[in-house]
């Protein structure tokens, strides 16, 4: 290997260590900080402790709020899984007239009219449905600004499963449901997995619509809740936030790892016997 060669090798790698150095110093910090008596800004070793934990224990919002992000996460992801595969089946089997079109501009629409775009029409149709301070109309609001993106992904997914398929479950008296249930969803397992991830992230992370049309704060998830772990001056505490952000991060990072085992990059489908 020529110098120049060597020099360019090792630059490279160098900028790569720098790189996985500067992005990994926030998330040593949220690994340390929860366990550090005095956490500051600056990265230091902690001074272990186990208190910050005791003291968020005994703050009974914090976990009844991850408890709230769960209900949330787990009804709008299963709404928007469950109607975006019916919807994309029926999509990409009925042809109807400006069928592209609509799915174009539904996707065009949900992404410029956009939570904070919508906050004052949403306020008074959950106030008109009487959904204000509840968590189902949440999910409803939540369900409806995501799923014409789902609808728009699964249907690629529906539009390339063998139709053979279904004419021969036809043939031996399926139901449409049955076909979809059987032989449509086996096919498209990688598409409703990524949507299923897809929802659940956006609904954990949302602060906007359950500060909106949440009141009471039993019932606030916990992207509000870290909210309240300021002072009145408005200043951070460190100790709470640093903790209470590594509880909140730990659902996320399980689903990952549960996906992550489950399909990998091996992303296939199967039909059910």
């Amino acid at each position: 290997m020529s110098p120049r060669r060597f020099l360019a090798v090792i630059g490279r790698y160098t900028l790569i260590c720098l790189l996985l150095a500067f992005f990994s110093l926030p998330l040593l910090w949220l690994a340390f900080a929860p366990f550090d008596r005095a956490p500051g800004v600056a990265a230091s070793l902690p001074s272990f402790t186990l208190d910050n934990f005791r003291e968020l224990l005994d703050n009974e919002n914090a976990l009844r709020s991850l408890r709230n992000s769960l209900v949330l996460a787990a009804g709008t992801g299963a709404i928007v899984v469950t109607l975006a595969a019916l919807a994309a089946y029926a999509l990409s089997r009925v042809r109807l007239p400006g069928r592209d079109a609509l799915l174009y501009a539904l996707l065009l629409l949900s992404s410029i009219v956009t939570g904070t775009a919508a906050m004052v029409p949403l306020f008074n149709l959950a106030y008109e449905l009487d959904l204000i301070d509840s968590q189902l109309g949440v999910i409803l609001v939540l369900s409806g600004g995501l799923l014409p993106s789902a609808v728009f992904i699964l249907k690629d997914f529906t539009d390339a499963t063998p139709r053979s398929y279904e004419e021969s479950a036809r043939v031996f008296g399926a139901s449409p449901l049955q076909i979809v249930r059987h032989i449509v969803v086996p096919l498209i397992r990688p598409g409703l997995a990524t949507i299923a991830v897809w929802s659940v992230a956006q609904v954990w992370g949302n602060f906007l619509i359950p500060f909106l049309l949440l009141r009471s704060p039993e019932k606030s998830p916990a992207a509000v809740v870290m909210y309240t772990f300021y002072t009145e001056g408005g200043q951070p505490d460190l100790a709470l936030i640093s903790t209470f952000s590594l509880l909140y991060s730990l659902p996320v990072v399980a689903m990952f790892l549960f996906v992550s085992s489950r399909y990998g990059f091996r992303f296939h489908g199967g039909i059910k016997h």
